[in-house]
């Protein structure tokens, strides 16, 4: 009997050790619009896996449903926009990237650019000093205990908030222009020879004027573009956390980078330990869908056949990994290029802003996409791309061939990201994947001290030679004066 009771008590000890070590919590600073949609498959997945996630939600937020029931918890903090104003000013900034940019200007354009980032980036640090000036929150937070931060890396915060709660970080990240987050704050780096900066539209495979293109754009981007007002972002983070610090330092201790690509979007580049592609995680298998689809928001009409479903969202996913799909015309977001790539779909591409002519470009070169310009295209252009797409074979090959490669995968991506968070959960962190260049000074990690010891060590030594030299010279020379003298 005792023995029985020893079982138990070692069960119930043991299925405690367990719980713990594999159930935590997870703290989400998020970002709006279609990178929302992204991060909450991954979130989904650690309520199923029995993790406790809580989001930090604005009460401002607009695609933030925090009164829908959900196994998520959100923490709603009071902000000083309405839902209205950040609406508002959204729409106008994508309004003004897409109809009044001069995209083929290259100096015009990027200035612009660069103003509607700082505008949008502004927003957002108006949202973050809410939520980190907000004592009583941030007291709930600290006392919560959380084992990991989630963070999309576009819209600091995360890495603040990471600070101050002393939890470790974990980054959700397409790109960032120029891949200036990826290089500062991430280590990467990415050789200019062979690497097409995001916002050039080129791919690896460059001529020699290509590359001067794109040495162009990496030199522009490294020196000039700036996505955040970096002296607006780093004051109020020494400010924040009492200490002189800047933004990328901040960022610099994240503890894994999830990448929404993978190499069968990508061109192959150098990558670090703590860096993952997990492009694709919310593609899933097609639904069967009725006979017929009806777009329509409002009352259902009492008339409705059985075999008509009526939608305020078309089931894109669905309708991709139908057998009698033969195209996808798009603007190319990278939610929807990978739904294409995952059901083997070839695309017409009508890009509009942000990476979309990028994403449009990667499929081009890739030969699974056709694209027409949004601002001079007519109805012939896009009856002709749909034609080329459809009756040419190559584009529906391509595609298909990107689709195994998506799907021909260890784990899949939706997996390997809760793997890594669950990971940086388990071992508190995950420092030993972090590249030392991180503790370098820029002209060490460029090697330049060293490089300026050796040529002052080649420029001693030839100094000493020609001096050794000079007075081997001398010497001889003094020796035959006195030679023809005598």
């Amino acid at each position: 009997m005792a023995m029985k009771w020893t079982s138990v008590l070692l069960l119930i000890q043991l299925s405690g050790y367990f719980s713990s070590g594999t159930c935590g919590k997870v703290l989400v600073w998020p970002t709006e619009y279609s990178h929302w949609i992204n991060i909450k498959m991954i979130l989904d997945e650690l309520v199923q896996r029995g993790h406790e996630v809580t989001v930090l939600a604005p009460s401002s937020s607009i695609f933030i449903h925090t009164s829908k029931t959900s196994a998520i918890k959100f923490e709603v903090f009071p902000t000083s926009s309405t839902k209205d104003d950040i609406q508002e000013r959204v729409v106008k900034l994508i309004n003004r990237w897409i109809y009044d940019i001069p995209k083929d200007k290259f100096w015009p354009c990027f200035s612009q650019v660069e103003e509607i980032m700082w505008e949008f980036t502004d927003e957002l640090e108006r949202l973050c000093k809410d939520a980190v000036l907000n004592k009583k929150l941030m007291t709930k937070l600290q006392e919560s205990k959380f084992d990991v931060i989630l963070a999309d890396a576009i819209g600091p915060c995360g890495e603040l908030l990471a600070e101050l709660l002393k939890t470790p970080l974990v980054y959700s990240l397409r790109f960032s222009p120029g891949y200036a987050l990826e290089k500062y704050s991430g280590g990467l780096s990415f050789p200019p020879s062979y690497v097409p900066n995001v916002m050039s539209e080129l791919s690896d495979q460059m001529t020699f004027m290509e590359r001067v293109k794109n040495m162009i754009y990496m030199l522009y981007f490294d020196f000039w573009f700036q996505s955040f007002n970096m002296k607006k972002w780093d004051q109020f983070y020494s400010e924040v956390l009492g200490r002189p610090t800047t933004l990328y330092e901040t960022m610099k201790k994240a503890d894994m980078w999830l990448i929404r690509t993978y190499w069968d979007f990508e061109f192959p580049r150098p990558l670090l330990p703590n860096f993952d592609f997990v492009g694709g995680l919310h593609c899933k298998p097609a639904k069967p869908l009725p006979k017929v689809l009806w777009r329509f928001d409002g009352k259902k009409p009492d008339t409705l056949g059985p075999n008509t479903r009526l939608y305020n969202w078309i089931p894109q996913n669905d309708l991709l990994g139908h057998p009698k799909t033969k195209a996808f015309i798009t603007h190319g977001g990278a939610n929807g290029i990978y739904e294409a790539i995952y059901h083997g779909v070839p695309l017409v591409g009508i890009p509009l802003f942000a990476d979309q002519p990028s994403n449009i470009a990667h499929m081009k070169a890739k030969g699974a996409a056709v694209r027409v310009d949004f601002n001079t295209m007519s109805s012939t252009d896009l009856l002709n791309a749909l034609k080329t797409i459809i009756n040419d074979p190559i584009y529906k090959e391509n595609a298909m061939k990107l689709s195994r490669i998506q799907h021909d995968q260890p784990m899949k991506p939706l997996d390997r990201a809760v793997f890594w968070i669950e990971f940086v959960m388990r071992h508190k962190g995950a420092k030993h994947l972090r590249v030392a260049a991180h503790d370098l000074t820029w002209f060490q990690y460029h090697s330049l001290d060293v490089i300026g010891f050796l040529l002052a060590c080649v420029a001693t030594v030839m100094f000493v030679i020609t001096k050794c030299c000079l007075f081997c010279c001398r010497k001889f020379a003094i020796a035959g004066k006195k030679e023809k003298r005598e």
